[in-house]
């Protein structure tokens, strides 16, 4: 079985930052980055989050625009992916929106059985086996939404396919970079395929493994 396609896609500031200097929720991107993102959605069977990141922001993306909510209904395919989060806790708040959300819930954790709001727990063996097992359950295409530590992983053992950025015109400082500082990632290129305008001097750029 082939491994999943797998593309990070995130907003950061023109030095590198996720999250204000002081940490917390992010709120980057506008209108077009949030277009792109519901592309990347749409184009998606799973998509892939760290449980810290969830806890902060309580909540996984959706697609929202009705075009691409139609699309996927013409392609047979459920109206959101799957949340795929990676976790090795087992307690969850209950009222954490993402539990109101209707979409499919993941858990790849320690163990096979789902805890509650869950609907289906593979074991988080290592990444390799785990993107396998995605695929033999029918999870070909995956995002990976974040946040650093989850990214930083993946690219250290080049398993990310692709990078989808949208540039933000901020510079936020402090340590909250989209990969870890202290990071050992592998040494590869990385070749140009897209970069888009967004408005509100926004810039998309893609980039895939060469």
């Amino acid at each position: 079985m082939p491994a999943p396609e797998l593309r990070l896609v995130l907003a950061i500031s023109l030095d590198g930052r996720l999250a204000p200097a002081a940490g917390g929720a992010a709120q980057l991107g506008g209108t077009g980055d949030r277009r792109v993102l519901e592309e990347a959605l749409a184009w998606a069977d799973g998509a892939l989050v760290g449980g810290r990141t969830i806890r902060q922001h309580g909540c996984t993306c959706l697609i929202r625009d009705a075009d691409l909510l139609e699309q996927r209904q013409q392609q047979g395919r459920p109206p959101q992916p799957a949340a795929l989060v990676v976790s090795r806790q087992l307690s969850w708040d209950p009222d954490l929106r993402l539990f109101q959300q209707p979409l499919q819930r993941w858990l790849l954790g320690p163990g096979e059985a789902a805890p509650s709001g869950f609907d289906r727990s593979l074991p988080l063996q290592n990444w390799p086996a785990t993107l396998a097992a995605l695929a033999a359950a029918g999870l070909e295409r995956l995002l990976l939404l974040g946040g650093a530590e989850l990214a930083t992983q993946l690219l250290a053992e080049g398993l990310v396919d692709e990078l989808q950025l949208t540039l933000v015109p901020q510079l936020l400082g402090g340590p909250h970079g989209w990969v870890q500082s202290d990071g050992a990632l592998e040494a590869s290129a990385w070749t140009l395929e897209e970069q888009r305008c967004l408005g509100g001097d926004e810039l998309l750029v893609r980039y895939r493994r060469a």
